[in-house]
This record gives structure tokens, C-alpha cells and sequence, in this order.
């Protein structure tokens, strides 16, 4: 069930604190979405979220079945090249600040992590 919910990733993990504690919750939190089948419709990466879908990323197996279930992923440009990181991209595709203004316009909820 894909409702028409944007969720917003701008930084690499969740919460403030440790780094590697955010990105376990964050991890967890999508492999959660997934098993319980709340899905949104779409989820945006910017600033150091974009670091998220790229090589290495421990979150990569969870977005990736999202992806695979129709959750359509969209990484900042401008950001991943600001990290060098947009020849390491494995899941999503690029967009750019006009096409992430239109995505949360549209959406009937938009969710921050």
C-alpha cells in the first residue's frame, strides 16, 4: 500500500547524537516500513542523506526492497556532488531542488526524518 507520503532524509542517520546509532535506527526504521507495509510513496535524500543510498551504506539492503515494492527514491544532485559521491549511488536516481519542491507540494504528508 503506497499512500501518497513523502519522507524527507537529510541527514545520514536519525536523531542527533551518535552517528552510528542514527544510522542503525535509520536502518531499522525502513527494513520496519517495509515488513509492516507502510509504504510511502516516495522518499527524498538531501545534505547527508544522500550518503544513505550510496556504496557502503549498512541502510542499502532495506531501501533497496523498499525500492523494489514501487517506493520511488530521488537523491539530491547538488548534494552528491557536494559529497563526490554521485558515481556511488546504488539505489534511487538523481533529481534536483526544483523536482524535490514539486515531490513535497504533491504530497498529501510529508514526514522528516
Amino acid at each position: 500500500m503506497h499512500k501518497n507520503t513523502l519522507i524527507q532524509v537529510n541527514q545520514y542517520g536519525m536523531g542527533a547524537g551518535s552517528e552510528e546509532l542514527g544510522v542503525k535506527l535509520a536502518t531499522n526504521y525502513f527494513t520496519l516500513l517495509d515488513a509492516e507495509g507502510r509504504l510511502p510513496k516516495i522518499i527524498v535524500f538531501y545534505n547527508a542523506g544522500v550518503k544513505l543510498i550510496c556504496e557502503g551504506s549498512p541502510a542499502l539492503e532495506a531501501l533497496k526492497n523498499l525500492q523494489e515494492k514501487g517506493v520511488r527514491m530521488l537523491a539530491c544532485k547538488t548534494c552528491l556532488d557536494y559529497f563526490n559521491l554521485l558515481d556511488k549511488i546504488k539505489v534511487g536516481s538523481v533529481g534536483s531542488m526544483p523536482d524535490i519542491i514539486t515531490l513535497q507540494a504533491d504530497a498529501d504528508k510529508v514526514i522528516n526524518l
